[in-house]
């Protein structure tokens, strides 16, 4: 079967008689939408049951990545590129009268994610399935996405984000494959025929039933799987015998209760129901995954002994390391095997993806909590822990302060990262730098216990999203000069590089930048209200808000600049707009009053005709992956200005660095390797380096008063904000005052400051020589394949997962 342009067509048109039986020219753009997506998702269900029908019969070894997050963004339109039928569509309806481009602006973002780690869960599942890696997703649907943001007066408020309103065309519910996940009871060990038996009463069942979406490789009729769970009753929805007695709020109550699990994305945990909640989604979605894929296995008619060779499960973030004592569970209560056995699949089996290095982000759970919504997987984790510190005790010669300091349970809390590593063959930071800390200083004990464990990937992302679908024009650009085989190859990007000195080939990269920074600058205008100027510098931050990130760093230059312009109206800068996008944690206090300090300078600086708009500020509301598909390639500047040593990895700096943009970094996270890969020249690098700054925690001799005393632009900024300046109550940025000076800048702002500055001077002299720059934005696209997450797959498949890569040569391409 062909999806030729006659083909689509005439589905389109029987799809939208069969879903809304009006006339064609009677329909809104939403409705176009959901009629070509149904069209396209009835094509890719047959792909779906030809590779599931391969994986079955061939015995394929599949991965399972579980996540928490998923953040998948638009499908559409990222499915149309992936079948390679674009611009068939987009004739097909053009003969229709519609057009494509406004249909695809229909869909909205699925709520499934917060920021990098659920973007790049969803560029390895693309990834996955686009190289021939057997590879599905695991998560929650939640009913709400984290929130959607507005912002009001200048602050962020949250309003519910209900993606779900409307439906979801690309999900398929499977009631069929629903399973149950206990919670509470009481377990009892029993003694049957010389081993223990565990039996489990009194248990709250719950009933996880599965809706899937599909994962469309890049051209190769390969579709995996992202399945997620929702939470549901068994068999009582409805109180019928309350409501007939006037309680009607008893009557619906339990059914509330039980869907909760899965309504919210990141339920607020600064509260004990909070914490439960966030426990329960966490075994939840685990539990149905882990019983769902030993099912599925079930039916290869192989033993359980082998099933280490024809599974892989990989932990993204610790969030699903409950899965460890859950598969123990399954092997040993369910399937009766020996503990030992047990054990030794577990860990074949379970890979840990290390996604953080601040030491207070790292799970735990308290141990009263734990053993009271799941007593039986409290059993287990406490087995594990008896053996694992026995083994610590014999290693370190009876040395009991090593033990203290890796038991898994201590302190009266489970420590979620520790029980990932202990039941894991694989341990992996997610950058050199990263990776390289982890052995060095916060997993210490841990490596020098499992030196073979530990390893480094690299994060990724997928170029098919990040460059072909968010930029088509450099993506045409780029195919005209080396043609298309990057796109299956991305490290064939590299030869662009003997392109960046030819003056004409510049020209038409800038040419492509500009038309990006045109169409962002309609958006902000007819979004904000706000004229920005094309030809300025578009210096963008875009991530989510926390102080670490150092918003705050970049937002104090701006008003340093803002503080000389008011001085030297004619100061000689080219003009520059500083762009925003983040979202800041609903409870996090402090990242909220940046965000109002951003608006709030923004308001100031904007309005301000004195200095002949040579600087403006935006920000952009409600951060999210089709934002950052308009946003990253208009960017000139991409901020990486991180305190060294506490980015694990990012993403965005990749994404902008693939889409032409100069990167201003600190030495942290993969800037390292961004710098690496492009050369001292071609990236902008100040501030102090990761052995600076934890040499700084050591020896506690940094006293940020010390800087406000004897830096006059400093001093200035912040007394600036707490005198009213900037609009607003002399004390509404106390919060972020008594930060940087009373509690003596945990993130070094201020010491970076003088180095920020005069990096964003070198900028404004870098760029008013076009040929250096343009050249520099060449090479920075050339060496970006390297960060494809193609690449990243491949390495987690060839040196983790150990899974060959598949060929389908169109051989599964039957009629049925």
């Amino acid at each position: 079967m062909s999806l030729n342009k006659e083909y689509i067509k005439k589905n389109f048109k029987q799809k939208l008689t069969s879903m809304f039986a009006e006339d064609i020219n009677e329909l809104n753009k939403y409705q176009y939408f959901e009629a070509l997506s149904s069209v396209i998702k009835d094509y890719i269900s047959k792909c779906v049951k030809n590779t599931n029908k391969y994986y079955l019969k061939s015995k394929q070894k599949q991965v399972y990545y579980f996540s928490m997050e998923f953040l998948i963004g638009r499908l559409l339109e990222s499915n149309l590129i992936n079948l390679g039928i674009r611009d068939i569509c987009k004739d097909a309806l053009s003969e229709l009268g519609i057009n494509l481009d406004e249909v695809l602006q229909a869909e909205s973002d699925a709520g499934l994610g917060n920021g990098g780690l659920g973007r790049l869960a969803a560029c390895f599942l693309d990834s996955m399935a686009s190289i021939g890696i057997p590879g599905h997703g695991c998560g929650i649907r939640y009913k709400y996405g984290l929130f959607e943001q507005k912002i009001k007066n200048g602050y962020q408020v949250e309003v519910p984000d209900n993606w779900l309103k409307n439906g979801y065309v690309w999900e398929t519910r499977k009631s069929e494959k629903s399973v149950i996940v206990k919670f509470g009871g009481d377990v009892q060990l029993i003694n049957e025929n010389g081993k223990l038996k565990a039996i489990h009463q009194n248990y709250e069942p719950i009933l996880a039933v599965p809706y899937d979406i599909p994962v469309v490789g890049y051209k190769n009729n390969i579709v995996n799987n992202l399945r997620l769970w929702s939470a549901e009753t068994i068999d009582k929805d409805f109180d019928f015998s309350s409501f007939s007695n006037g309680d009607y709020l008893k009557a619906v109550e339990y059914k509330y209760s039980v869907e909760s699990i899965t309504q919210v994305l990141y339920p607020d945990d600064s509260t004990e129901k909070g914490k439960l909640l966030r426990l329960k989604q966490e075994y939840f979605f685990v539990s149905a995954g882990l019983q769902s894929i030993i099912r599925r296995y079930e039916k290869m008619k192989l033993s359980l002994d082998s099933l280490d060779k024809y599974i892989a499960i990989h932990i993204n973030d610790t969030h699903p390391s409950v899965a460890i004592a859950e598969l123990m569970r399954i092997l040993i209560d369910e399937k009766s095997m020996s503990w030992d056995e047990a054990w030794r699949i577990t860990t074949n089996i379970t890979a840990y993806t290390n996604h953080t290095i601040l030491t207070e982000a790292l799970e735990k759970w308290p141990v009263d909590m734990f053993k009271k919504l799941l007593p039986r997987i409290y059993m287990i984790i406490e087995e594990i822990n008896r053996r694992f510190c026995a083994k610590v005790f014999d290693k370190f010669n009876g040395d009991l302060n090593k033990v203290n300091k890796m038991s898994i349970i201590s302190n009266n809390n489970i420590n979620m990262a520790y029980l990932s590593i202990v039941g894991s063959h694989s341990v992996n930071g997610v950058a050199k730098l990263h990776t390289r800390i982890l052995k060095k200083q916060e997993l210490k004990d841990f490596f020098e216990f499992y030196p073979d464990k530990f390893n480094n990937k690299t994060n990724g992302i997928t170029h098919r999203r990040w460059l072909i679908q968010s930029n088509p024009k450099l993506t045409d650009l780029i195919n005209e000069l080396i043609g298309e085989k990057w796109i299956k190859h991305p490290l064939e990007l590299k030869n662009l590089e003997g392109f960046s000195n030819d003056k004409s080939i510049q020209d038409k990269f800038q040419h492509v930048k500009y038309q990006n920074k045109i169409n962002l600058s309609n958006f902000i205008k007819q979004k904000y209200n706000i004229d920005v100027d094309p030809d300025s510098i578009f210096d963008v931050q875009a991530k989510r808000l926390h102080a670490y990130k150092r918003q705050v760093l970049n937002i104090l230059n701006i008003l340093d600049l803002y503080n000389r312009l008011i001085e030297n109206p004619n100061l000689d800068i080219i003009p520059r707009t500083f762009i925003f996008g983040a979202k800041a944690s609903p409870g996090y206090f402090l990242a909220k009053q940046i965000i109002k300090l951003i608006n709030s300078a923004a308001d100031k600086i904007n309005n301000d005709r004195s200095i002949k708009d040579k600087i403006k500020v935006v920000f952009l509301e409600n951060y999210d992956v089709s934002l950052a598909q308009k946003l990253i390639p208009a960017a000139d500047i991409s901020e990486q200005i991180s305190t060294a040593s506490k980015e694990a990895s990012g993403t965005g700096n990749m994404k902008f660095m693939m889409n032409g943009a100069i990167t201003i970094a600190t030495l942290d996270g993969a800037n390292i390797e961004i710098k690496d890969a492009v050369g001292n020249d071609n990236i902008i690098i100040f501030g102090l380096t990761a052995n600076e700054v934890i040499d700084l925690y050591k020896n506690k001799n940094y006293h940020s008063r010390d800087i406000f005393n004897s830096d006059q632009r400093v001093n200035k900024i912040l007394t600036q904000l707490t005198n009213g300046f900037l609009g607003v109550s002399n004390y509404e940025f106390n919060s972020i005052y008594d930060n940087l000076l009373f509690n003596n800048d945990e993130y070094f702002v201020l010491k970076d400051f003088a180095p920020y500055v005069e990096a964003q001077n070198r900028i404004n002299n870098l760029y008013r020589d076009k040929n250096k720059w343009n050249k520099m934005s060449i090479l920075n696209i050339a060496n970006s394949g390297v960060f494809s997450s193609d690449n990243t797959i491949t390495k987690y498949a060839n040196e983790i997962w150990h899974i060959n890569k598949i060929d389908f040569n169109n051989k599964l391409l039957e009629e049925n």
